[in-house]
């Protein structure tokens, strides 16, 4: 039986603020350990073939505040004339009006490098924590088992009422939670109402299926931790351009920062390359049934 009952099936309310509580206190968890991240974004063309696609490895250390990312490899490819070409610096442009370069770096950024989050992760792509839950209303679906773990099953949507402009862009989905820690073991949104997303180097265009999965897994401590991130969606602008965007986010490596606050990966072979690529971008699982 899954956790007699889901304990009696708790107020939806009640589950959450208990999320919310131990989102709180495990940022302050987080802020103890050092760990690996790798970070794959890939621009395809209309016709499927790859336009661009950058791989960074970074060590990141989590502040009392923030985290700080350091890179420590990087390799792309852009296509031009039917061919993919490497390069090694991010921001790289490789003719003048590059709309594809200065892109994928911004992304890299505004995505997975959230300045005032201790995992780099924009916390308002997710409503987990206190002041993000206060925006939209949960509704508990049941309990089931998700992965070997017996979980909740959540779905929530904005509060239209308590809806506004600066409170950024809003999300529907669902969460799936652990019924023993109250942790979030999966999380998928999408945008509700096809509204514009907040990040700023996507303003003004059209999205088409936008929406973001992170996974969480438990470590030792107690310590629950965001492993997987990705998204994959379409964008077009300015009449010409059009993109299909996927990124896939992958940490791993958690080692506590006191005892060793820089980790070392040697240069990867160039076959080793294309083998991290595919490792990266099949990290994320399949949405539950």
């Amino acid at each position: 039986m899954i956790a007699t009952a889901a304990r009696a099936q708790e107020p939806v309310e009640q589950i959450m603020a208990k999320v919310a509580a131990n989102q709180d206190r495990l940022q302050e968890m987080r802020s103890a350990f050092v760990y690996h991240q790798d970070l794959l974004i890939r621009f395809k063309r209309g016709n499927g073939r790859t336009a661009r696609e950058e791989l960074r490895e970074y060590t990141v250390t989590p502040g009392a505040n923030n985290s700080r990312k350091s890179l420590d490899w990087f390799t792309g490819r852009y296509e031009k004339d039917g061919k993919l070409t490497e390069y090694y610096d991010p921001g790289y442009n490789y003719k003048d009006v590059d709309i594809d370069g200065d892109l994928i770096n911004d992304l890299a950024d505004d995505l997975a490098n959230e300045k005032q989050s201790r995992d780099g992760i924009a916390c308002e792509l997710f409503p987990l924590t206190t002041p993000e839950q206060k925006k939209y209303s949960f509704t508990l679906q049941g309990a089931e088992e998700y992965r070997g773990k017996g979980v909740y099953r959540i779905t929530f949507k904005p509060r239209k009422e308590e809806w506004s402009g600066d409170d950024g862009t809003p999300w529907t989905g669902e969460i799936l939670v652990d019924i023993q820690d109250y942790q979030p073991v999966f999380v998928s949104t999408h945008l509700a109402k096809g509204l514009p997303v907040v990040v700023k180097t996507l303003l003004g265009t059209n999205l088409k299926g936008l929406g973001f999965k992170l996974t969480y897994d438990k470590f030792d401590e107690g310590l629950w931790f965001p492993v997987t991130y990705g998204a994959e969606f379409e964008l077009k602008a300015v009449f010409f351009y059009r993109r299909k965007i996927s990124i896939a986010l992958n940490n791993s490596g958690f080692k506590h920062a006191q005892v060793e606050t820089k980790v070392s990966y040697d240069e990867p072979l160039q076959i080793e390359k294309s083998m991290k690529v595919k490792e990266v971008e099949s990290s994320l699982p399949p949405a539950p049934p």
